[in-house]
């Protein structure tokens, strides 16, 4: 385990010195990121990359990362909330505060961070939230119960348990397990959400990416409850997932029912870190967490790609791929073939590489088609800020 530990940190700094710190912005009192893609400042990553320079301990960074810190500061919401911003939507989002949060309270524990005050309210926010036992609402965009949301507010909540000793916290976090446990299906996975929501159609289909997220946060959850429940839990999940990896470190997409977050990189990073923690219980795990480290350094051009690369040669078996992950799901006709030209768009957009994107294609068909969608899908892979974020913070959590 120490030789793995090792190889993910001399990846975790190669990307932040060289990716990462030339994207930052400081001003006199504090500082940002801006992504070069999309031109947005997004809270959720400085708070990612705060949660890997504490980790980490770049300590000829901590004056940087209390200018970060003073920008997360300015950012909050009067109710105590974080937005979740996006190139097409910027609203308050329990999950982002959920994340930011946990990098507020490493900043506390590190004496980066002074202000309880911050976390108090962040708390009472994503406590406000929960509208059914364990289900947080993600945004007001977005109603449906996400299971890797659950355990995002969850982890969030038993951490701020732990260290200001609040039992009420602990309780939510307990519920938020109970409930990811109650939903995960019997072959291990965990579905992307329970209900509908304000989506079009049902998103109870599992997904290799959220896979990840959900093991991720819900292994925090475990280090404050650790319940045997969530224990074999988790290790079903963990199963699931490292059934699905091929002897390369790639995973078979074909089971991944979940369009929009198809083939993408940081699923490799929430599995690593996952399959690292799950391998104190079944070593088993030591050797899918290594072959998740072959793939994310595979995949790094400049910034982490945005989705996992491939050769046009490999595209005719793709097809197959894509029909199979269409058929997932009890959607009507007209909807798979939507999914079954989804995964071939994307097919073949995570085999072109561009530093700038464009998705006019993708959004006119979504048009045309009566689709409403809030992803952006390029015809392109690229190398993307936000993914980069997701990898590094999991790099760094080991």
């Amino acid at each position: 385990m120490s030789e793995i530990k090792s190889i993910a940190y001399e990846l975790l700094q190669c990307i932040y010195y060289k990716e990462i710190k030339p994207l930052l912005v400081e001003r006199e009192n504090y500082a940002y990121l801006s992504d070069p893609v999309f031109n947005i400042k997004r809270n959720r990553v400085v708070g990612e990359v705060l949660k890997a320079i504490v980790r980490s301990e770049f300590r000829e960074d901590k004056k940087l990362a209390v200018k970060l810190y003073r920008y997360l500061e300015k950012t909050q919401n009067e109710d105590g909330s974080w937005n979740e911003i996006h190139p097409r939507y910027n609203n308050p989002s329990a999950l982002v505060t959920s994340i930011v949060g946990e990098a507020f309270i490493l900043g506390l524990e590190s004496g980066f961070v002074k202000n309880e005050q911050i976390l108090h309210k962040a708390k009472d926010y994503v406590l406000e939230k929960e509208l059914e036992p364990g289900f947080f609402l993600k945004s007001e965009k977005y109603t449906a119960d996400h299971l890797n949301v659950d355990a995002t507010c969850g982890a969030f909540l038993a951490k701020y348990g732990d260290v200001f000793f609040h039992e009420k916290s602990l309780k939510a976090a307990e519920r938020a397990s109970e409930r990811i446990v109650n939903y995960q299906f019997d072959n291990g996975a965990y579905p992307y959400t329970t209900n509908k929501g304000s989506y079009l159609y049902l998103l109870k289909i599992p997904c290799v990416h959220y896979q990840g997220v959900t093991l991720y946060y819900l292994l925090k959850i475990n280090e404050s409850i650790r319940k045997k429940w969530l224990r074999n839990s988790l290790l079903r999940g963990g199963e699931w997932l490292s059934k699905l990896q091929c002897g390369n470190g790639r995973f078979d997409w074909s089971k991944s029912g979940l369009m929009f977050s198809y083939y993408l990189i940081g699923a490799y990073a929430f599995a690593f870190s996952s399959f690292l923690y799950l391998s104190k219980w079944e070593k088993k795990y030591l050797n899918n967490a290594r072959l998740c480290l072959n793939v994310l350094e595979s995949n790094i051009h400049g910034l982490c790609l945005r989705w996992e690369r491939d050769i046009w040669a490999s595209f005719p078996f793709s097809i197959s791929t894509s029909l199979k992950t269409a058929l997932i799901g009890g959607y009507p006709f007209k909807h798979k073939l939507f999914r079954f030209g989804y995964g071939l768009y994307r097919q073949m957009a995570r085999r072109r590489l561009a530093e700038q994107i464009n998705d006019n294609f993708f959004q006119n068909l979504t048009k045309v088609l009566n689709l409403k969608t809030s992803t952006i899908e390029p015809f392109s892979n690229y190398p993307d800020l936000f993914m980069t974020s997701e990898v590094i913070d999991c790099l760094s959590s080991i």
